[in-house]
């Protein structure tokens, strides 16, 4: 059989984004549409003392004013430890006259059209009774209160602080990582339609199904009432895993106005209504013996959270698996500010975790005048050191040769400020990079029609990393049937179940259910022909029997065999079909993670202090890799965006209004086509057969992880400075 997984083909969308086909969220203009804008806080804490909306009113085309004075009340889903994923549960829309934060959804404007409402909505006047805001993380440290998300805020192993003490050699510094927004070419936008008590939702969305229960919770219908369709999403990146408050407003606007309402948000409202990753400030203290054994890591440090939400960036999550060390402490603290608030974005945690622990990493090599690689193979954690289980599969050892090899590190003279090309100062820097290899529950129908043509279905997400096209090449591969004759459908809740798409799970979960259902509907298949008289496989062993080119056939004898067309024609079946229910084992005896390592070669002007970024080659080892085009895709994606961690990305904020400023894309910088040069991406062969059925670890998050330390230890190679503090701007460098 021609091999199908693996090879490069093209994004079965493609041809949609491109002529313009794709229809996303903003885009479902409904019979009888209305639309919502948003009014929303100019403070960051205190109450509304008056809304005056009478001018709203009176304007052309509105049809409602909406705020905590007239809105019906949503009770508290709960959070996602109670499976909602409502990202500020602790204050629903419109629940009171409380202010948490800068561009807090106050009011909403519905109206005829998009401009009626956003004319009215800048009419609409509030008066506040302010109360005095926590804005400064540094000014309210003494305040913070351990927490990690789902995981302990603190591990310890052996006495980390008296190894430490006693160390030969030693290095701790303390590593910072600011504000920063997603910035997807898609801003948030969701179209919601009322029809008794059904509810229809398009939503630009990474998490369809727990949406669903979340609104149904919220407003007290039948989880199977709820429709969501999120078919196409234009970049997500963690900040569309939950339910925003804007979700909830235009469902509620379109239950008082009896009529679907649009809400489509600038790009300015989401900087501050739909999460960013949080300011973090990170201790990371490493001691080592004179021959480069490590014998002490902490890893401690402070992030911003708010009030109205439960995320935590729970950084310290790679140090405790990362190298071998007899003594370990990591802790974990969060302040409450009055702030917007934070979620995840591309790693989350593994990416600023990583940044500090592998910049201490490069000090350490210097403090002992060894190879960065050196040190880190000397370290190599041969189990994980988390919890003592084998891992699954580790090809981390084989990154660092594949990429210095490629790379060529050798020629890297191990001084600062000793490599020239011309005026420039060159600089060689590498960073390991890691992120686990999560699994969830998923399910899968695959059905199989009398043509031969196959549908396979899952309710998973489409945000451009290639989902459609590596579920179809695994159907096909698995049924043994032409990749063009396979159709996956997704984005729709009333498809089988899938899970959030993130943290790098959807291909091991949901390719995982594609396997499991296309595997049955083949066996289905097989057993039809093999219990037919009329089949040239009568009687023949179902496990001798092979597909391939949409027939099967004898493995022991290639000339007897038959097409499934032919086998369902002769059953007069118009299909045939098969679905299965995937969940990881309960008790996994590994520990599953990606691994790689980075390496880039930056010039610097020594005068003005320009940084560019010459070159980067990233060896990663990804388990089963079942597209090589769509994955060098999502690696090139990721290095990007690292690129842009490290040189170029912040949003910065207003210490005395608690405001983030530059909100838009001509004052928040990132990465464009003149930043990024050449990109080098390794895809290490590994096998996995224990990390789920089909041998594939997640690899969407792991391209970001690695890249801003690499890029910094290679400033620091070239300059002799140390930029602890991202991004690597000129005024630092000077």
């Amino acid at each position: 059989m021609i091999p199908i997984i693996g090879e490069p083909h093209d994004r079965v969308d493609g041809r949609q984004k491109v002529t313009g086909e794709a229809r996303y969220a903003a885009e479902n203009n409904l019979p009888n549409l209305a639309y919502a804008v948003l009014v929303t806080s100019t403070i960051p804490a205190g109450s509304i003392a008056a809304i005056d909306a009478a001018a709203a009113k009176s304007a052309p085309g509105v049809i409602s004013v909406i705020s905590h004075l007239n809105a019906p009340k949503l009770p508290d889903t709960g959070g996602q430890q109670q499976e909602s994923n409502a990202a500020e549960h602790h204050h629903m829309p419109f629940s009171d006259d409380s202010v948490h934060y800068v561009g807090q959804a106050v009011a909403a404007v519905v109206a005829d059209t998009f401009e009626h409402a956003t004319h009215a909505a800048g009419l609409v006047r509030v008066n506040y009774r302010p109360t005095p805001a926590r804005i400064v993380m540094e000014e309210h440290r003494s305040d913070a209160k351990e927490r990690q998300g789902n995981a302990p805020a603190t591990f310890s192993k052996g006495d980390a602080e008296g190894a430490l003490a006693s160390a030969p050699v030693k290095v701790d510094q303390v590593y910072r990582i600011p504000y920063e927004h997603h910035n997807q070419m898609e801003p948030h936008a969701l179209v919601a339609a009322w029809d008794g008590d059904r509810l229809t939702v398009h939503d630009s969305a990474q998490n369809i199904f727990t949406t669903r229960q979340t609104l149904a919770k919220a407003f007290g219908v039948p989880t199977e009432s709820v429709r969501v369709m999120s078919p196409f999403v234009g970049g997500a990146f963690g900040s569309k895993g939950s339910a925003w408050p804007h979700v909830f407003i235009a469902v509620m606007a379109a239950r008082m106005v009896r009529r679907p309402v649009k809400i489509a948000l600038t790009r300015r409202q989401a900087y501050f209504s739909n999460g960013h990753r949080p300011l973090t400030e990170q201790r990371v203290a490493l001691g080592a013996t004179a021959d480069g054994k490590l014998v002490a890591m902490i890893h401690e440090g402070i992030g911003q959270t708010n009030t109205v939400c439960d995320y935590v960036e729970g950084f310290t999550s790679p140090t405790r698996s990362m190298y071998a060390t007899p003594n370990v402490r990591v802790a974990h603290r969060v302040v409450e500010l009055d702030l917007p608030s934070p979620t995840y974005m591309r790693a989350p945690g593994e990416n600023p975790g990583m940044y500090a622990l592998e910049s201490a990493m490069d000090e350490m090599a210097y403090a002992l005048k060894i190879d960065p690689i050196q040190l880190r193979v000397l370290n190599h954690a041969d189990d994980d050191p988390a919890n003592g289980k084998p891992w699954s599969s580790k090809s981390i050892k084989e990154c660092y040769a594949q990429g210095a090899e490629r790379f060529g590190w050798p020629r890297r003279t191990s001084e600062p400020r000793s490599m020239r090309d011309g005026r420039q100062l060159i600089g060689l820097g590498m960073a390991s990079a890691t992120y686990p290899s999560h699994r969830a529950p998923a399910s899968a129908r695959a059905v199989m029609h009398r043509d031969g043509n196959v549908d396979v279905s899952s309710g998973t997400h489409e945000m451009g990393m290639g989902t459609a096209t590596v579920m179809a090449q695994l159907a096909a591969e698995t049924l043994g049937v032409p990749f063009e004759r396979v159709t996956f459908r997704y984005g729709d809740t009333t498809l089988p179940r899938a899970p959030i798409s993130a943290g790098s799970l959807t291909v091991a979960s949901v390719g995982s259910a594609v396997f499991a259902a296309s595997s049955q509907l083949k066996r289905k298949v097989i057993d039809l022909a093999t219990a037919d008289a009329s089949s040239p496989l009568n009687g023949t062993d179902p496990n001798d029997i092979d597909a391939a080119d949409g027939k099967l056939t004898l493995k022991s004898d290639p000339s007897r065999g038959e097409a499934y067309a032919a086998i369902l024609r002769r059953h007069y079946l118009d299909t045939m079909d098969a679905a299965a229910d995937e969940k990881p084992e309960p008790n996994d005896p590994y520990s599953a993670r990606a691994f790689g390592a980075v390496f880039a070669e930056v010039g610097v002007d020594p005068d003005l202090g320009i940084v560019r970024v010459r070159r980067i080659v990233a060896a990663f080892a990804g388990g089963r890799i079942l597209n090589a085009k769509t994955a060098r895709s999502q690696y090139h994606g990721g290095i990007i965006q690292g690129i842009g961690m490290a040189l170029l990305e912040q949003t910065h904020l207003d210490r005395n209004l608690g405001a983030f400023t530059n909100v838009n894309l001509a004052e928040n910088l990132v990465p464009v086509n003149a930043d990024v040069r050449s990109i080098d991406v390794i895809l290490v062969p590994e096998d996995d057969p224990h990390v789920n059925p089909i041998g594939a670890k997640g690899i969407g998050e792991i391209g970001i992880v690695g890249v801003a330390p690499a890029i910094a230890n290679a400033v620091y190679h070239a300059t002799g400075k140390r930029v602890r503090d991202l991004p690597i701007t000129i005024e630092k460098l000077l």
